[in-house]
């Protein structure tokens, strides 16, 4: 069963997708997938319960999956366009497509371990997508190829520890960075009270307060940052600011962050 988190992340990818029906078709049937609704869970039962991390489930694939369609869809309003746009070989529908799979997909081997965990998950994704694109685009081949390569690339590519060359990988790559609420290492915190190497990663996500991710000024993309503490600032330069730096699409990103009720800090 969905929990209310899940079902609201959902509603909010369907509502930015409202005028793209082979996206939509997409992620009604992958939000229906039950094999992988037990996979994403299965992941996160390994990430939380054994491994000690933070969120790695349905939540945080939906966060993810969410945070990139915002993303490529102010890049769209913006003018930029996607690598297969501008490689000539597919469409901004065919981008969104590639940038769903490897939201909705991109921990699944978290239910393997952590260590290679993004070349698993670009395994374990395979069936799944393939028969997720056979139906939503059953008579185009060439089309199916070019989109489960570019999910692929971008799942493989979301740990930055391996060099992407798309901006479609690279907006997955910045979109996992943005998740790290609060919220996602409620769970951990609760159920791993002894201290161990690590911690930092988990209390430094407790003390980010909010995420916005808006049309910029400078640049098209404008991520800001609201923290209750100054441990926060870790979270951001170890993590998000690290993928950042490593994505085809860090140019058209600036980013701000700061302590509530301070001048934040501007890092791009």
């Amino acid at each position: 069963m969905k929990s209310v988190k899940e079902i609201s992340l959902e509603e909010k990818i369907l509502k930015r997708l409202e005028n793209s029906p082979a996206c939509l078709k997409l992620v009604n049937y992958l939000f229906e997938d039950q094999e992988l609704q037990l996979m994403q869970d299965y992941a996160n039962n390994v990430s939380i319960k054994r491994l000690g991390y933070n969120d790695h489930g349905p939540v945080h694939m939906r966060q993810v999956a969410a945070n990139a369609i915002k993303m490529l869809n102010i890049l769209q309003q913006s003018g930029i366009q996607t690598s297969l746009e501008r490689e000539e070989i597919g469409t901004f529908e065919d981008s969104m497509c590639a940038v769903i799979i490897a939201g909705l997909m991109h921990d699944l081997g978290m239910m393997i371990g952590r260590q290679g965990h993004e070349d698993m998950s670009a395994l374990l994704a395979q069936p799944i997508m393939t028969r997720a694109l056979e139906y939503v685009f059953p008579d185009d081949l060439d089309r199916r190829v070019v989109i489960r390569s570019m999910a692929t690339e971008a799942i493989i590519g979301h740990m930055a520890s391996r060099k992407i060359h798309s901006i479609e990988a690279g907006i997955i790559l910045i979109a996992d960075g943005c998740d790290m609420t609060k919220g996602r290492s409620r769970i951990p915190m609760a159920i791993n009270t002894t201290p161990k190497v690590g911690d930092i990663h988990k209390y430094s996500a407790n003390a980010i307060n909010r995420i916005g991710i808006h049309h910029g000024e400078r640049k098209p993309i404008r991520i800001d940052i609201e923290m209750t503490r100054d441990v926060g600032f870790f979270q951001i330069e170890e993590v998000l600011l690290t993928k950042i730096e490593s994505s085809p699409a860090k140019e058209y990103v600036e980013l701000y962050a700061g302590v509530a009720g301070e001048e934040p800090k501007c890092y791009l």
